[in-house]
């Protein structure tokens, strides 16, 4: 399973909210053996959410949807995916009813345009706060608030799977550039794939399908590398 990652919010692309959710989703993504070919963050207008869902809906397995839920002037992500879509934003009596029945939320307590979804969508309940989230077709869409997204991922995080990745890392106080030819060698020896990481060490990550495999790819190479060790 092929997914993308869509971040929607100004606050994002000014940089005065921090962008975690992508962070978590795709390593709660890749846990799963999804891979993650894109994460894109969007501002707050329709056209560019719906052009961006349009294009990966078309070129993924999944797409999930953070932020800009709910009834206020920015909150435009439903909107645009139903746009991209083609359809027309409808109250959902689905997410009244939960609403009511779990938050104790009455029609007349709700701000207009709250239990608005995409017509024909399925409504994903939001344990955390209020917004509902919904599924059209292979696009998630979850709040932008960490806590409600997380719980709102909780409960659809079986519909997402694939082939599981082992991963082993392995530290050096080398420089990456001198490890390119034991890179080159493990890659080939092993059925892994190979990343470094510099930072004030590198970190030197190994993947695959087969643990054994990984970790003997792992034992390998730290066998030939100068290894890190933290004073």
């Amino acid at each position: 399973m092929q997914a993308a990652v869509v971040t929607v919010g100004d606050e994002l692309l000014a940089g005065d909210t921090v962008n975690t959710n992508a962070t978590w989703l795709c390593t709660e993504l890749t846990e799963r053996g999804v891979t993650v070919e894109r994460v894109t963050t969007v501002p707050d207008r329709v056209a560019d959410i719906a052009r961006i869902v349009n294009e990966y809906h078309a070129e993924y397995d999944v797409v999930v949807v953070t932020g800009g839920l709910g009834p206020t002037h920015d909150d435009v992500t439903m909107e645009a995916v139903a746009a991209a879509f083609g359809r027309s934003l409808e109250r959902s009596e689905d997410a009244a009813e939960w609403l009511e029945t779990n938050g104790g939320y009455s029609a007349t307590d709700l701000v207009d345009g709250t239990t608005d979804l995409p017509a024909g969508s399925r409504m994903l309940p939001n344990d955390e706060g209020v917004a509902p989230g919904a599924v059209v077709g292979s696009v998630y869409v979850l709040p932008g608030v960490p806590g409600e997204m997380k719980a709102m991922f909780d409960r659809v995080a079986d519909e997402f799977a694939g082939e599981k990745t082992h991963v082993r890392f392995v530290h050096t106080s080398e420089p990456e550039s001198s490890l390119i030819k034991r890179f080159e060698t493990v890659h080939a020896q092993f059925d892994v794939t190979v990343g470094s990481y510099p930072g004030d060490h590198v970190r030197v990550k190994l993947a695959g399908a087969d643990e054994e495999t990984v970790d003997a790819a792992a034992a390998w190479l730290e066998a030939q590398v100068e290894l890190f060790e933290e004073e």
